[in-house]
């Protein structure tokens, strides 16, 4: 009875592996564009695809970041100056990139640059704060695909959202997690307004990895800064003790970050170069294992197993 299932599902499983496996021709003759390359999964990602022999289109906030990227990689990346945020920036990009692509289109556009801070507990924090977050790991998102449609549907290409695994899960306070509850909702409506043009979306879901915005000392500050910055009299209701426990909790969790990046631009490049792309990359051990099967939990066992441990406040009832 069980040897028919077994079979079936074994032939299930190497026919997916098989579909997997499946990589294009032609590499060399895209191009992709990519945010965020001055530093973590861009710059890695970037750097992986000129060895795969692919011309990079890749995106720098800052001139240092541009000019430490073209000394580790070859003639085919280019680099601009790019702030998501403003969308004269993201035009000039996309009249930039045209210039090089011509008719040809971007094959790929890798939505990869975000920030973490202000991060600290709701209260202490301001509408300004959210707005940090949201315009640029959001709202960017949106103006940059909006702008490099025209060239992705050209070459029929792709575009990969990186969104993180508290797009499914809200695991800290602040405008990270809606900013990336955001990006998932927007990668899912444009996969299907694309699908009719021959364009392919996916989303690649990290969980928590060693990049710039995962520091330590980032993340430190920028709580320091937001509780410095609260009345006294929410001061008062939360208590010292209870911002030294939250430090020290940030401490223990920013220690346990994965430091293998390849994990998350493995991701991105079979996203850019298979031929059956999937819709979701689920990327690290603690997103398959921990938050991905707690945010299918009911409500009240995934709230009770994320509240342990959890610092009290000094007028906790």
């Amino acid at each position: 009875m069980w040897l028919p299932l077994l079979v079936l599902l074994g032939l299930l499983f190497l026919y997916r592996r098989y579909r997997h496996g499946l990589i294009l021709d032609n590499l060399t003759d895209k191009y992709v564009f990519i945010t965020g390359c001055d530093s973590g999964f861009g710059n890695l990602v970037a750097r992986n695809l000129d060895k795969r022999g692919i011309r990079v289109l890749a995106a720098c906030l800052t001139e240092n970041g541009a000019e430490n990227l073209k000394k580790e990689t070859s003639s085919r990346v280019n680099t601009v100056i790019l702030d998501v945020t403003n969308t004269q920036s993201v035009q000039a990009a996309v009249k930039w990139a045209y210039a090089i692509v011509g008719d040809k289109g971007v094959w790929g556009l890798i939505n990869n640059a975000g920030v973490s801070v202000p991060c600290s507990a709701t209260e202490w924090m301001t509408k300004e704060d959210f707005f940090k977050i949201i315009n640029i790991n959001l709202l960017g998102v949106v103006d940059v695909t909006i702008h490099f449609l025209p060239l992705i549907r050209k070459a029929r290409g792709r575009v990969v959202n990186v969104s993180s695994i508290a797009g499914r899960l809200s695991v800290c306070s602040g405008g990270y997690c809606p900013s990336k509850y955001g990006v998932e909702s927007f990668t899912d409506s444009l996969r299907r307004e694309m699908k009719p043009f021959g364009v392919k979306v996916c989303m690649i879901e990290p969980g928590f990895f060693d990049t710039r915005i995962t520091s330590k000392e980032m993340l430190r500050k920028s709580a320091e800064k937001c509780w410095n910055s609260t009345s006294e009299e929410v001061k008062k209701s939360y208590g010292q003790e209870f911002f030294k426990l939250c430090m020290d909790s940030l401490d223990k969790i920013t220690a346990m970050v994965n430091t293998d990046l390849s994990v998350v631009t493995n991701c991105m490049e079979h996203a850019l170069t298979a031929v059956h792309p999937w819709t979701r990359y689920s990327a690290g051990w603690d997103a398959k294992l921990i938050y991905l099967p707690l945010s299918y939990l009911p409500t009240i066992v995934s709230d009770y197993i994320l509240s342990i441990g959890q610092p009290q406040p000094a007028e906790a009832i």
